[in-house]
């Protein structure tokens, strides 16, 4: 996990004199009920016009922010959206259109943002999720023995991303979800709502190995799975299931007696979270693996 983007963040943590409420991928306000987070998207790095239209952008673009959200544990009620780049009508009726969609199904308000001229469309957003009645999840709330649990499908999004960047436009299961990612809205409130003891929880967004990584990296443990266990798709590389990003599945970390409790179908069991801190798949450290990520600035 040494690369540029975790250098950067030491940077900004030994340049605050309080970075106690950073860590995880949205900060949990707790005297004023409250998860933030906010992401930034950029043409040429984290989307192509080649291959998603306007309206696709907006939806997507407050769907991956829904996510943080999400993996945190809350409610997702509002949120501020900020677009730069060479606008025009056109795009601006189409993008929210898209977010209008995603915000009505899942009754988000949008609650202002700002619009700004450059050279390239760039999307940030800042979404604010409701805490009160649940339990949040933080990356260093997982403890030595607790189920390594997942929902969602892995590796389909990088699929159809590598479909789309060899001209297969053509839609299938694979590039519709890089496209369309869907959520784990449901999953997500009966962990929170029915846990009762600390759990670690994150999605996919860089991927089942990167999560994990970091999930380690917090509380100290390390973590053993199989990987036959983990759902995804049928014809989904290996590579691809541990390693590729942009499902927005869930990575939960949470004790055997919470587990239970939830009683969710779609939550499925696939490992456990050990004291030596290595990452274990079929008993052979990851670490060895050849892997590709996407990586923010490497």
């Amino acid at each position: 996990m040494e690369n540029t983007e975790l250098k950067f963040l030491e940077i900004i943590k030994n340049s605050l004199s309080d970075n106690s409420y950073l860590g995880d991928d949205c900060a949990y306000l707790k005297d004023l009920n409250l998860c933030v987070s906010t992401d930034l998207l950029i043409e040429g790095v984290h989307f192509d016009f080649n291959f998603i239209s306007p309206y696709l952008l907006g939806k997507k673009a407050l769907s991956v922010n829904i996510s943080d959200i999400l993996a945190s544990g809350a409610n997702p009620e509002y949120a501020t959206i900020s677009l730069g780049g060479k606008l025009n009508k056109e795009f601006i009726s189409e993008f929210y259109k898209g977010i209008n969609d995603c915000a009505q199904k899942f009754n988000i308000k949008i609650a202002g943002g700002d619009l700004t001229g450059g050279e390239k469309i760039c999307i940030s957003i800042c979404i604010m999720g409701c805490t009160k009645g649940r339990n949040i999840s933080s990356r260093k709330n997982a403890k030595s023995g607790y189920i390594l649990a997942l929902c969602g499908n892995f590796g389909a999004s990088a699929t159809g991303l590598k479909m789309l960047l060899n001209n297969k436009k053509e839609e299938n299961c694979f590039t519709k979800v890089h496209l369309a990612p869907i959520l784990q809205f449901e999953c997500s409130e009966k962990i929170a709502k029915i846990a009762k003891e600390p759990y670690a929880m994150m999605d996919s967004s860089d991927g089942l190995v990167n999560a994990l990584e970091w999930i380690s990296k917090s509380s100290g443990v390390g973590f053993e799975l199989e990987f036959n266990k983990i759902p995804h798709i049928k014809g989904t590389k290996r590579e691809d299931v541990l390693f590729g990003g942009e499902d927005y599945s869930l990575v939960c970390v949470l004790s055997e007696n919470d587990y239970k409790r939830i009683q969710y179908n779609e939550l499925k069991i696939v490992g456990r979270a050990i004291l030596e801190n290595k990452i274990l798949i079929d008993g052979k450290d990851i670490s060895e693996e050849k892997r590709e990520e996407f990586l923010h600035f490497d």
